[in-house]
């Protein structure tokens, strides 16, 4: 649909586009990662813990056998709420 001149576009439909084709860089699904565990576990972890491998969207951890035992209880939880701040282009798919 064209939309013609004067009409209001809400500014979350401009940005559809970039969010659908762009992936997020390495360094944001770590922070992101990291954010979501402090929100959801109320455990911070520190970025230097987190890896990410793009290519088969897998996020890496080295913490505490407590922690990551509550991280694979609650994955799919954590990946939803990554996938909500990040697009699924850019989510990863699996913990380890």
């Amino acid at each position: 649909m064209r939309k013609g001149r004067g009409e209001i576009i809400k500014l979350s439909a401009l940005f559809e586009k970039y969010k659908t084709t762009l992936k997020a860089p390495q360094g944001i699904v770590v922070d992101c990662f990291c954010e979501v565990i402090e929100e959801l576990l109320r455990y911070p972890i520190s970025k230097e813990k987190v890896k990410y491998v793009v290519h088969t969207k897998t996020l890496k951890i080295n913490a505490p056998g407590a922690l990551k035992s509550e991280i694979q209880i609650r994955k799919k939880e954590i990946l939803a709420h990554m996938k909500g701040r990040l697009g699924q282009e850019s989510s990863p798919s699996e913990i380890l």
